[in-house]
């Protein structure tokens, strides 16, 4: 049998990109930051978000049925610690970017390297955690080039540094 601290050990050498997810509506306005985001297929455009179900905020993911995966770039740091702590409100989150949204109001980092606005369309439990399974709505792209990704339990940056 595979210990759960051996699994997170080897995960933790998996790169990744760093997603900050928002949600608001009726629920109110919320936000996470998750590695666990993937495509599944283009056709049509969807996305697979995890979420741990022990977090404040997934009770208000599943009532307002939208998000949006917020791909951070390099000058993102700060901002990915903060949706991760549980020290900072949504409140205290949301000031620390300048956010706009698209089709279906979850909140959209104006300078991600993209953000991905979706309808929940299927949520599945396994374990620890809930699967959203992700209609994306709308798309928007900014002209960064540099990623912040996780690996080894670290943020590292990946992508074009203009040498002058």
């Amino acid at each position: 049998m595979i210990e759960a601290i051996d699994f997170r050990n080897a995960m933790s050498l998996l790169t990744t990109a760093v997603n900050v997810i928002t949600t608001e509506g009726a629920a109110g306005m919320h936000g996470f930051t998750a590695s666990a985001v993937c495509s599944v297929t283009d056709t049509p455009p969807t996305l697979l978000v995890c979420m741990n179900q022990s977090s404040r905020s997934h009770a208000h993911f599943i009532q307002n049925k939208i998000l949006s995966v917020n791909v951070l770039g390099a000058q993102h740091e700060i901002l990915s610690n903060a949706f991760a702590s549980s020290k900072f409100s949504s409140e205290e989150r949301f000031k620390l970017g300048a956010w706009t949204t698209l089709e279906t109001g979850s909140p959209v980092l104006k300078d991600a390297l993209a953000s991905f606005d979706c309808e929940i369309e299927q949520i599945q439990q396994m374990g620890t955690h809930s699967i959203f399974i992700c209609k994306v709505v709308a798309i928007q792209q900014s002209q960064q080039e540099e990623s912040l990704v996780y690996f080894n339990r670290a943020y590292h940056h990946v992508g074009q540094v203009e040498i002058v």
